[in-house]
């Protein structure tokens, strides 16, 4: 009956059968723990981090954990995932093993670290599943403290809902605003300003969140006097405690060796947070880590005796043991009996787990062995490679790199040698088959491919009418999200200046007392748990406009964005979405952090989301109609100076969508290419009818719109063709987006066979702009620069016809 997943229950009751189930757990994980350390050192697995030590905490934890409850924690809670069965011990093998085979190991599918869990929450075809009626847990990530913010989203789901019943239709019933989101942290991570970011949101909000704190009074090797205030959380964050008439969290503290203290803790404080839906943490005292922090270091150097052996007495497994024998729950015959079913439960998963991750590996080796058995017979013995294949597939740890090294390096050797062509073509087909499936296994599923995917929506037009009034920008992205809260009931918006203002240029003015502060709402200056809120939400069938107040403040929130959205498709392996627009607005105003254009950094570490950089608010609108018919998250750079500058009112707003990865081409020209985004397409144009008027030059202009995906279509290559000469203007810094640009133009297009001089930058000023309307200029792309690098572009071409300038 141990094998049996343990019943979930909230009360404080424990009965014999469900102690000893739950001991029979605790062993199954420590023996995981244990096991999964030897393969690592034993050279069957690259690196492993485990749960040992936590499994008490975490199994009276989990009693309390609901269908339609969401998990967000960290690489510690395999206890926890297996009382749950969202996590078999041979999927927790695989997993070290980095196996690919997603039936073994759904969480990462070798794509990331073992211990790193998640549960998918859309279908193949991009809906949303049945949430409510399963238990969830967000992809976990290994930065610290990461899990945080997200955390605060998936929380705020349930409470909009509880206040706003009228909302679950719209999320299919997904959320019934009876769920806590579950998270944990261990203590030294509470250092980190995400986590105090996050309980400070908590306590402002009040939502139905839920933390514990596993304290075993280290954070690698620094001691807990080194890490916390007071060397206590739960001191530290004692005015945070929730009192009559205030906001703030509730406050449990307990010893994590005390199974029938943690049970009964966890009971109080998770029907008190789901039932008045406010926040509490659990600081969880006096674990241990009997393994260390990982398999990379041994805690036994910055560990004295004495710590030791009282980890050694306090191990949680050691006194459940006494507890269990002390109260009569059970006697030594049963437990050493349960101990063994434990220990070879594990052995067997281990066995299993391997024998499907090798059997994947080799799975291609026959074909490949019998080519280079060929290979030896027809010439003779001479190139004989049956040895090095076999060093291949003798060991240790086998790798798919190994094979197609070796399968590589015999295609270069046979080059040349005619004799052997025909072999040298079936291995070609072996490689290009070996490199396909490796392929699928590791590269795919960055952003969404299915019918879901922002890049499949279909484009539709702008439509003016007859008499289309001339207003500013502001209105046009105004009138749009008045149609998109009305179209997408399930739409939600938040950041600083939101709500009841409308944001600081006004795009969303009324629409907080049109929709609700439930749709429409004010956050505080804490950027990085805006984003969490909107991954949250995201997940649980919400789509939220997360709106950071200016680009340069997108730094803040840069971990959330770069290690958990821009991540979470390809982590999961398309299993999870998080269809997060994040809005923002930058490039050209006042000053060095609210005119800056770090674009750079969003294209290196923002692989995942689309970047959209629109000339004005036509296209920023368009942009939002297409994102939002699609699961992929986004970041909308509105123009800062499209706001007061006035556009044609659209007829259709709300309806009209402009497609992603594809440039527009703003003025056509036959002489050279400009390519460029954002308020510089302005630039560009001015430029390009000052070059026609006084040199007589055409110069095409194409906006690419969006940076991520790039110009799906080669339609600058098309232009190129034409033109012969190109040039890349933007205000990032030098090497950084006109890098970007010039590099997939050149290299993924082939450009530079029509050429005819070298393609041209212009970004910006490696430093950040100055001040003023003359900062600006002399710091950022201007018409006067641009004009005289064209002008040098034709004298290349053309000494004589054009003289130097």
């Amino acid at each position: 009956m141990y094998l049996e997943k343990p019943e979930i229950t909230t009360t404080a009751q424990t009965t014999t059968g469900a102690a000893l189930k739950d001991y029979y757990l605790a062993n199954l994980s420590r023996q995981l723990s244990i096991l999964g350390r030897r393969e690592v050192h034993n050279g069957r697995a690259h690196f492993g981090i485990f749960g040992d030590g936590k499994e008490i905490v975490q199994l009276a934890y989990v009693k309390a954990f609901k269908k339609g409850d969401w998990r967000s924690g960290y690489y510690r809670d395999q206890t926890f995932m297996l009382a749950l069965g969202l996590l078999k011990p041979e999927e927790f093998f695989a997993m070290i093993y980095g196996d690919t085979d997603d039936e073994m190991n759904p969480s990462t599918g070798g794509r990331n670290f073992n211990n790193h869990f998640s549960t998918p929450n859309i279908d193949k075809n991009g809906e949303i599943k049945n949430l409510s009626e399963q238990y969830n847990s967000a992809a976990d990530i290994s930065s610290t403290g990461g899990q945080m913010p997200r955390l605060l989203g998936l929380a705020q789901a349930s409470k909009i809902v509880r206040e706003n019943p009228e909302m679950k239709k719209h999320l299919k019933n997904n959320v019934t605003g009876n769920e806590v989101a579950f998270g944990s942290i261990g203590d030294a991570s509470t250092s980190e300003g995400m986590f105090f970011e996050t309980i400070n949101a908590a306590a402002v909000m009040q939502v139905p969140m839920a933390v514990a704190v596993y304290d075993d009074g280290y954070g690698i090797s620094v001691p807990v006097e080194l890490q916390t205030a007071k060397a206590s959380i739960s001191e530290a964050l004692k005015g945070f405690q929730k009192e009559k008439n205030t906001n703030g969290i509730k406050i449990f503290t307990c010893k994590g060796w005390d199974y029938p203290a943690l049970v009964d803790t966890f009971s109080e404080g998770i029907d008190y947070c789901r039932k008045e839906q406010i926040p509490v943490l659990f600081h969880i005292q006096e674990l241990t880590q009997p393994q260390g922090h990982s398999t990379s270091g041994s805690h036994e150097r910055y560990k004295s005796k004495e710590r030791l052996e009282w980890e050694k007495e306090y191990d949680g497994l050691n006194q459940f043991r006494k507890w269990l024998l002390e109260s009569g729950k059970a006697d030594v015959e049963t437990i050493t009996e349960i101990e063994k079913e434990a220990l070879k439960k594990a052995k067997e998963a281990k066995q299993e787990a391997w024998e499907n991750y090798t059997s994947g590996v080799h799975a291609s080796s026959p074909k490949l062995e019998k080519i280079v058995q060929n290979v030896k017979n027809l010439s003779e013995g001479k190139i004989d490679k049956l040895d090095d294949l076999d060093e291949v597939k003798q060991r240790i740890f086998p790798t798919r790199r190994k094979y197609l090294t070796f399968a590589k390096r015999l295609f270069f050797e046979l080059h040349g040698n005619e004799k052997l062509n025909d072999e040298r073509e079936k291995l070609r087909n072996w490689i290009a088959e070996f490199e396909g499936q490796s392929f699928d296994f590791y590269n795919r599923q960055l952003t969404r491919e299915n019918q879901d995917s922002a890049v499949k929506v279909t484009s539709s037009p702008v439509k003016y009418d007859d008499d289309s009034a001339e207003v500013n920008g502001a209105e046009i992205i105004n009138s749009n999200f008045k149609v998109l809260f009305q179209k997408y009931p399930n739409l939600v918006t938040f950041g600083q200046d939101t709500g009841m203002l409308g944001d600081v240029n006004q795009g969303m003015k009324g629409m907080q007392k049109k929709y609700g502060a439930h749709r429409v709402s004010d956050a505080g200056i804490r950027e990085t748990t805006i984003i969490g809120q909107g991954v949250g939400l995201a997940m649980r069938g919400f789509r939220p406009i997360a709106e950071i107040q200016y680009l340069d403040y997108l730094i803040y929130a840069h971990s959330t964005l770069s290690d958990d959205l821009a991540t979470l498709q390809y982590r999961t392996k398309g299993k999870q979405a998080a269809p997060v627009i994040v809005r923002t607005r930058g490039h050209q105003l006042q000053g060095m952090w609210h005119a800056g254009s770090p674009m750079q950094m969003l294209l290196g570490s923002l692989r995942g989301m689309h970047l959209c950089v629109p000339r004005n608010m036509t296209q920023a609108a368009g942009m939002y109609n297409t994102l939002l018919e699609a699961n992929d998250p986004a970041l909308v750079i509105e123009p800062l100076k499209g706001y007061n500058v006035k556009e044609k009112l659209p007829a259709n707003p709300g309806e009209y969508r402009v497609p992603v990865g594809v440039p527009e081409i703003l003025k056509e020209g036959s002489d050279v290419t400009i390519v460029t985004y954002g308020w510089n397409a302005h630039h560009a144009i001015k430029t390009a009818g000052l070059l026609q008027k006084l040199k007589g030059i055409s110069a095409e202009v194409i906006d690419v719109q969006t940076l991520m995906p790039f110009d799906v279509n080669h339609i600058i290559l098309e232009s190129i063709k034409k033109t012969n000469k190109v040039v890349f203007v933007d205000e990032d810094v030098p090497g950084g987006a006109t890098a970007y640009m010039m590099q997939n133009v050149m290299e993924e297009q082939k450009a530079y066979d029509y050429l005819d001089t070298a393609p041209r930058t212009l970004p910006a000023m490696a430093h950040k702009p100055a001040y003023g309307i003359d900062g600006e200029y002399f710091s950022k792309p201007n018409v006067e620069k641009l004009f005289a690098i064209i002008y040098e572009m034709m004298h290349d071409v053309d000494i004589k016809k054009y003289t130097v300038l």
